[in-house]
């Protein structure tokens, strides 16, 4: 007998097969034939709720950047924690390194071959943690922590910073990581008008008790 899905569940069904199947294959070796064989469901029904395989992937990115915007909307809810604490376990978070996302997938996203999700992924993300840490810089400012004219772009330009020196973190020696992160706490600290050293005290035990997490792939 031929089952019936409500559309929602359906449709999560997809992304979550598409999602497994980009993880292990990548986004170009997998086919829209793949995920109709694997959910065993006939092409006009996979066409009624995604129009191509980059419709798939986009929906599949939104859904999994938003479960990172909720987490990292958790962290700065925390107004007990001070801001530049939040901000770093912020962008710490966005690394996706514990068990509720699809390791495979992440680190399918950074290969060259799949370029075309890592770009939609870091778009998407842009878009949804920008105003966040803009929010969390604009609290710093209002705390006489830190100060700049240009509270969204600054926050652009950490994201994209960290993003690119967290994404990769844990490839480096222990030396080239200790390196990395002092070269970020230094160019954050002038680009926000920080004293010297001020964010250096707040925020390295956040990376020191993450030092431990050797599966970090954002």
């Amino acid at each position: 007998m031929r089952v019936v899905k409500e559309a929602e569940e359906r449709k999560n069904e997809i992304l979550d097969v598409a999602e497994r199947l980009f993880g292990t294959k990548g986004f170009d070796s997998t086919s829209t034939g793949d995920i109709l064989n694997e959910i065993g469901i006939a092409r006009g029904t996979l066409y009624y709720h995604f129009k191509s395989k980059e419709e798939i992937l986009d929906a599949m990115v939104s859904r999994l950047v938003e479960r990172l915007i909720e987490k990292a909307k958790t962290i700065v809810a925390r107004k007990e924690m001070p801001v530049l604490q939040r901000l770093t376990m912020m962008m710490l978070a966005l690394n996706a390194s514990d068990g509720n996302f699809n390791q495979e997938l992440l680190t399918q996203v950074h290969k060259p071959q799949n370029a075309l999700m890592h770009q939609k992924m870091e778009r998407c993300l842009l878009a949804g943690i920008n105003p966040i840490i803009a929010d969390l810089i604009k609290e710093g400012i209002t705390q006489g922590i830190c100060q700049t004219d240009y509270p969204e772009e600054a926050a652009e330009m950490t994201f994209l910073y960290a993003n690119t020196v967290f994404d990769d973190l844990m490839v480096h020696s222990e030396e080239e990581k200790q390196k990395k992160i002092a070269a970020f706490i230094y160019n954050l600290e002038r680009l926000l008008h920080m004293e010297q050293g001020s964010m250096r005290a707040a925020i390295m035990p956040i990376f020191q008790n993450n030092g431990n997490n050797t599966n970090r792939t954002g």
